[in-house]
C-alpha cells in the first residue's frame, strides 16, 4: 500500500552578488551557463538537460546517480515548467521530481532579483510537497544551498 503522507515545507535562501540583475538573470536562464551550475556534478551522469526559460517553457534534467552515492545507478528526473518570467526581475517555476520513476516531490520555486547599490540580491523561495520516500526538506534545502553557491561561482567566473 502506498503511504499517503505528504510533508510540506517552505524555505527561503538569499544571496548577494556583485553583478547587475541582467548578469544574474542570464546565469539563471541561459542553458549553457545554467547547465554548468545546475546540472553538472561529479556525483552523477547527466542524461538530459533542456531549459527553455519563457512562460510555458520547460526545464528537464535527468541524471543517473554514480557508484559512490546513496542510489547508485538510479535515475533522478526533475521536470518543470516556467510559470512567469520577468527579465532581470523574476522567475517562477513548478516542477515534479521522481526517483527511479516514482514521484517524490512537487515544487514551486521563485527567484526574485532585487537591484542594490553593490549589484543584485537574489531571493530564492522554494515551496515543496514531499511524498513518502523523498529526500525531505533538510536535504532539499541543502541541495539548493549548494546550487546557489555554484551559481555564485558561475557568475564570478570561478566555475
Amino acid at each position: 500500500m502506498n503511504d499517503p503522507a505528504v510533508t510540506h515545507a517552505t524555505f527561503v535562501l538569499e544571496r548577494s552578488f556583485k553583478a547587475e540583475p541582467s548578469t544574474v538573470f542570464a546565469a539563471l536562464t541561459d542553458p549553457a551557463i545554467k547547465r554548468g551550475w545546475y546540472a553538472e556534478n561529479n556525483t552523477h551522469e547527466v542524461l538530459q538537460f533542456d531549459s527553455d526559460c519563457r512562460p510555458g517553457g520547460a526545464d528537464n534534467l535527468h541524471y543517473r546517480f554514480g557508484e559512490n552515492t546513496p542510489f547508485p545507478g538510479a535515475i533522478l528526473a526533475n521536470d518543470g515548467a516556467y510559470q512567469d518570467v520577468v527579465p532581470d526581475a523574476r522567475i517562477v517555476t513548478t516542477s515534479t521530481m521522481s526517483l527511479g520513476g516514482r514521484a517524490i516531490s512537487v515544487s514551486l520555486t521563485t527567484f526574485e532579483l532585487v537591484p542594490t547599490e553593490l549589484g543584485t540580491d537574489l531571493i530564492c523561495t522554494n515551496q515543496v510537497a514531499f511524498f513518502a520516500g523523498s529526500d525531505g526538506p533538510v536535504m532539499r534545502e541543502e541541495g539548493w544551498r549548494i546550487q546557489l553557491d555554484n551559481l555564485r561561482k558561475a557568475i564570478e567566473g570561478k566555475a
